[in-house]
């Protein structure tokens, strides 16, 4: 059995990726959301106007994680293992779809606007807590034996996709600034590639990871340039999701290890 996790989902992008999963994706795919709080609320939410069947609604699973705990991380790990990933009970159980999307951005104009603990806090969030879900969920993807069927809406390969920005691109760097951003998205990068060289040694040709740039999203990582931002540059979440969707839905085998952005265009290194 193939199934998706999108972390966290309660708000910007993670929740219309959620959002977008249960419209699309056939409903025996599970989709696990996840969130710090309110789980009950967040299932609301996300639920809320999609007109979905019973069958539709009832395979997605909201379970509480807080991606700057490795103990929640790997429990949450735990719960899908036992739940959707147990090759004991299903040979071919796989994660087909990860979407690992925590963020926050400080952005510093000048080494002196670099404050410790607020770039700590960031290299934690953007860098350190995809590491850790990296950590605990790379396991799940498929192996060399296992048999990829056909979903519609979901790659073939596998794929953990990353949220990454154009502003972590180090040969793209032409204005300097935003110091802790840049440099946890540039970690990034080299949390991708790292990843993707192992899932080739590990799995072959059936799974993959990847860096996704969405633009300027209008969440509350980005309130701050909603102004400055022109407006056919300025995207709402759901749009970003349908279209790193359709993204990740046309990668083919050499795409891994790389950043793209939402229009499928890679963004250099």
């Amino acid at each position: 059995m193939a199934w998706t996790l999108v972390t966290p989902s309660s708000r910007g992008i993670g929740f219309a990726l959620t959002r977008h999963l249960l419209r699309t994706l056939p409903p025996t795919i599970p989709v696990v959301a996840t969130a710090r709080s309110d789980l009950p609320g967040v299932k609301e939410n996300l639920l809320a106007s999609l007109e979905l069947s019973p069958k539709q609604a009832a395979r997605l699973d909201v379970r509480g994680c807080d991606v700057l705990s490795e103990p929640s991380i790997e429990q949450l790990a735990e719960y899908c293992k036992d739940r959707y990933n147990d090759r004991a009970k299903d040979k071919n159980a796989h994660l087909r779809l990860g979407f690992m999307i925590p963020g926050m951005l400080v952005p510093e104009r000048a080494p002196d606007k670099i404050e410790y603990e607020s770039a700590l806090d960031t290299l934690k969030l953007n860098l350190l807590a995809p590491m850790m879900l990296v950590k605990h969920f790379v396991g799940f993807l498929p192996r060399k034996s296992t048999t990829l069927e056909p979903e519609d809406g979901l790659p073939d390969p596998a794929v953990l996709a990353l949220m990454s920005a154009r502003v972590g691109s180090i040969s793209d760097n032409r204005l300097g600034g935003w110091y802790s951003y840049r440099a946890s998205k540039a970690g990034l990068g080299q949390l991708v590639k790292c990843t993707d060289i192992f899932l080739k040694m590990k799995t072959g040709t059936k799974a993959m990871c990847i860096g996704l740039h969405p633009g300027t999203v209008k969440t509350g990582l980005s309130e701050e340039f909603w102004e400055s931002t022109a407006k056919e540059k300025l995207f709402s979440p759901e749009f970003a999701a349908e279209r790193l969707l359709g993204v990740v839905e046309g990668l083919e085998e050499a795409n891994g290890g790389r950043c793209w952005d939402w229009q499928g265009k890679e963004i250099p290194p």
